[in-house]
């Protein structure tokens, strides 16, 4: 008997146009969200972003969920080059200044594992809505686990980049940038996840041109 795979575990059915068709037919967005420094915001500028926060909310008539990525930043390379940095400069008060420099970035390092955060929205749209919205005699004919076929995948797609624009506006009224991910950003997301060493140190698989050419829409 042969041995699952790491495929057999996961939900995704494949990868295209920017979207993540699950093995139930479902589809996936995942967008890329920017931050802000709340904390150094004055209180009337937290008042309205929480308030617009708030708004934001209560405009929503569907799921969302938010993905909060913590990773380990490898500066290793980035204190090499300081440390190069160090003997070409041209006088004695830059080598010092360089070597302080460094000094004190190698005891950061040492201290504590220094940490990057990035902010994602994973989207969601169902077969059964579309067909929801086609009218509640053909949801309810809808098999438990359709076959998404290439009309069905273009209507369920195009709904959801509507729901991404709504988004995007919505954030955007808070100071918040948000970028869909295309079909190759979300292979190297996803990739990431379950080799975080390779990713920590900026090694990722090589993406099929087919897929690094995929335009967002």
């Amino acid at each position: 008997m042969a041995k699952p795979g790491t495929q057999d575990f996961l939900e995704i059915d494949q990868i295209r146009e920017g979207m993540i068709v699950l093995k139930n037919k479902g589809l996936r967005g995942i967008m890329m969200i920017s931050s802000l420094n709340f904390a150094l915001k004055s209180v009337d500028e937290q008042e309205a972003i929480t308030y617009q926060f708030q708004n934001f909310l209560n405009s929503l008539d569907f799921s969302l969920q938010i993905v909060v990525q913590s990773r380990k930043l490898n500066i290793t390379g980035y204190l090499e080059k300081v440390k190069g940095l160090e003997a070409s400069q041209p006088s004695e008060l830059l080598r010092m200044q360089t070597a302080s420099y460094y000094e004190f970035l190698k005891s950061l390092v040492e201290g504590g594992t220094i940490m990057t955060k990035t902010f994602f929205l994973v989207v969601p749209y169902t077969l059964i809505e579309a067909q929801g919205a086609m009218g509640s005699e053909a949801a309810v004919k809808m098999p438990k686990i359709p076959m998404l076929t290439e009309e069905q995948f273009q209507r369920c797609k195009s709904q959801l980049w509507q729901r991404m624009e709504f988004l995007a506006l919505g954030l955007k009224r808070m100071g918040l940038q948000a970028i869909p991910l295309s079909t190759a950003e979300l292979v190297e997301f996803f990739w990431s996840i379950y080799h975080p060493r390779e990713a920590e140190i900026g090694y990722y698989p090589e993406i099929p041109p087919e897929l690094t050419q995929e335009s967002r829409v």
